[in-house]
């Protein structure tokens, strides 16, 4: 058994989840990126922007590092934007616009990961006064939890769309099976939860 390296093993989980979520956008039209799947609005394009703020904010602003400089952030990433404003995109919002975003996040991010001990100390501004103390390794174990979250939102979402599902291109992690036996096991599924329904 090789030795780890810590920092390593964080940041290739944190990459999978990233380049699952930017991958559930590829063959889908404009719509279908934005569209809300659920009531509360869930959409893939969505999760893109917000994650691609999640990795600005904690990794810039959190240890002194802000990615935007002396250039003004877009009017969602402003602690006076509107609720949920990270979680859509708006008509003027391409797809390339936000993907490019997020990418240049996860570089931004990388060096930020680059440069710091994990042990580094930093402060998350939005957090309680009493706990916005952190390290590094925190802040990296909170983002890789939050991203793996989203890309798990964004595997239904998909689903939904048009029937892709699995982690990335060419690495679905789904047993095997085409459509007859997938329509035939949610069948089952269906029956045994309304069997065990009628049996309360």
């Amino acid at each position: 058994m090789t030795a780890s390296d810590p920092k390593a093993d964080l940041l290739r989980y944190l990459q999978d989840a990233r380049d699952a979520l930017l991958w559930k956008l590829e063959g889908l039209s404009e719509y279908d990126v934005r569209r809300p799947l659920t009531p509360t609005g869930t959409n893939l394009l969505g999760l893109v922007k917000h994650t691609a703020g999640v990795e600005l904010g904690y990794f810039g602003d959190t240890f002194g590092r802000p990615y935007f400089g002396e250039n003004p952030p877009p009017w969602w990433y402003t602690q006076d934007a509107e609720p949920n404003a990270d979680m859509w995109a708006t008509p003027d919002e391409s797809r390339e616009d936000i993907a490019g975003l997020y990418r240049r996040a996860w570089e931004h991010a990388n060096g930020t990961i680059a440069a710091l001990p994990l042990d580094a100390i930093g402060r998350v501004p939005w957090w309680p006064e009493e706990r916005r103390e952190t390290t590094l390794h925190h802040i990296l174990v909170c983002v890789i939890a939050d991203t793996s979250r989203h890309a798990g939102h964004a595997d239904i979402v998909r689903e939904l769309i048009d029937g892709s599902v699995g982690l990335t291109q060419g690495k679905d992690s789904m047993p095997p099976g085409d459509r007859a036996m997938w329509k035939a096991h949610r069948q089952r599924l269906e029956e045994a939860a309304r069997e065990a329904d009628q049996a309360v």
